[in-house]
């Protein structure tokens, strides 16, 4: 899968995680600024500057040769023999102790290496100026390591350069006010940091994020039609205070939603024109991807035009949803049908939304793929196809079960439910491998909960864990089917 970025792409994948750029953002600056205002020494600056003449030469050119022996004498400056008798001076005024709080000291030697990495010499503006400047941790010291270098200097040069000499202009003083660290510079740099790892691990997420938000992508690679898309409700906070599952008739529902869903019945129509069955599947890939909702919501949406008859079948018999979803009784449904317990009259109960009927799931069978593909269901979907104009099934994941391909000869056809930023690529191959091995015959899929491009959630686990099989009479899961279930 290509991933390509244009400005606009880009500005909607940081802005959907802008939380993250900006949380990385003060983590980089708040890091930056404790460790240059608490971890690192503080650091104090002297400086003297030098003269150089040539005296042999008394041309005009004196100022040129001058010139050129500012880069030899810096380099003299910068010998271990000159620093380790710099170091020897400084010894003498400081003592031992202080000293070696600032360079390294070895057999009461201080190191010439450790007093060069504190110089700077340069030229100043290319003249025969010469300025020296040292930066220690100690202010007395850095003045100290200028004078003494300017003291020594003079004498030094002529030995062994043996040509110009050199005179002190500034004479090196204490400078109690610390120019290093720059805590604001140190923070700034923190936090640029912390905000160029947030856009790297963005893009590296959504690089390898493989999770369907193209529902085009999805078309084009599986030749399958988009049968709609249904955008997000809203932010996770507005949606805690809903239900996790939604009708279209509530007030509450947006207006672009509700016009989602009859868009989604008119294509379907499209797609139903060329079959004698009005009858539907609705399935997912995976638990959580919103099947359930859009079962009812597009059995709700056949309701209203043209006063159609239409059947909602919950054949979830392991997480069952409608019942709740419509709030009537489930103490009769298919499952007490196909088990011969009960007659079709018996489960077919009103919605309380004109022309729609429903048939819950009953109680949990412990064979619920056996009862599906049973010639009982076969009778069930010929009988009720003679009496409803559209028949829409509620049907278990295909990846978690094979009960939603036990149908497939006496179904019109599947709508697949994917979901914006949760169902894989994977997930949806997979998907497709098990219901090409069966007689069911995909009508299109629904792209789900969409969001702006790149703004959406990732690293959806594959775990199935929210779609139980363990003992259903348990209080305890049925609590937890009231939160999870499709």
């Amino acid at each position: 899968m290509e991933n390509t970025y244009s400005i606009k792409n880009i500005l909607q994948l940081m802005i959907g995680k802008l939380w993250l750029i900006i949380i990385l953002t003060v983590i980089g600056g708040g890091a930056a600024f404790g460790y240059a205002n608490y971890m690192l020494p503080l650091q104090y600056q002297s400086y003297t500057t030098l003269y150089v003449r040539d005296n042999l030469n008394s041309s005009g050119n004196n100022l040129n040769t001058a010139r050129s022996l500012v880069s030899t004498y810096i380099a003299v400056l910068k010998s271990d023999a000159m620093l380790e008798k710099t170091g020897e001076e400084l010894l003498k005024k400081f003592g031992n102790d202080r000293i070696s709080l600032v360079f390294s000291v070895s057999d009461s030697k201080v190191s010439p290496g450790s007093i060069r990495s504190c110089l700077t010499m340069t030229a100043v503006d290319g003249t025969e100026v010469m300025r020296i400047t040292a930066v220690t941790k100690d202010a007395e010291i850095s003045a100290a390591l200028c004078r003494t270098i300017a003291d020594i200097a003079p004498e030094f040069l002529t030995r062994v350069v043996s040509s110009g000499t050199v005179e002190t202009i500034d004479t090196a003083q204490i400078n109690r006010s610390p120019v290093a660290p720059n805590v604001p510079k140190t923070s700034m740099i923190g936090a640029m940091a912390g905000m160029a790892l947030a856009v790297l691990i963005i893009f590296l997420i959504d690089f390898f994020d493989n999770t369907i938000k193209e529902s085009e992508e999805v078309s084009k690679k599986h030749q399958l039609a988009v049968l709609g898309e249904i955008q997000e409700r809203g932010s996770k906070k507005s949606r805690k205070k809903e239900r996790e599952h939604y009708l279209i008739t509530d007030k509450t529902v947006p207006f672009n939603i509700t016009e989602s869903y009859k868009a989604m019945r008119t294509n379907l129509m499209f797609s139903l024109s060329t079959s004698d069955k009005k009858i539907v599947a609705v399935s997912s890939a995976l638990p959580g991807e919103g099947k359930s909702t859009i079962a009812a919501n597009l059995a709700i949406a056949f309701s209203q035009l043209n006063e159609n008859k239409v059947l909602l079948i919950d054949a979830d018999m392991r997480k069952p949803v409608q019942h709740k979803l419509f709030n009537v009784k489930n103490s009769a449904g298919i499952a007490e049908y196909l088990g011969k317990m009960k007659k079709k009259e018996e489960c077919i109960r009103k919605s309380g939304v004109p022309n729609f009927d429903i048939i819950t799931s009953g109680s949990l069978p412990p064979n619920p793929s056996e009862l599906l593909a049973s010639e009982q269901m076969e009778k069930l979907l010929t009988e009720v196809s003679a009496e409803y104009d559209d028949i829409i099934i509620d049907m278990p994941p295909v990846n978690i079960v094979s009960d939603p391909l036990t149908i497939g000869r006496s179904i019109s056809g599947m709508v697949v439910v994917t979901h914006y930023g949760k169902t894989t690529h994977e997930d949806f191959a997979d998907m497709m491998r098990k219901v090409q091995t069966s007689d069911t015959k995909i009508l299109g899929f629904v792209l789900n909960e969409i969001k702006s491009r790149h703004s959406g959630k990732y690293g959806y686990s594959k775990k199935y864990k929210y779609y139980s099989y363990g003992d259903q009479s348990k209080k305890k899961e049925e609590n937890k089917e009231d939160k999870h279930a499709d």
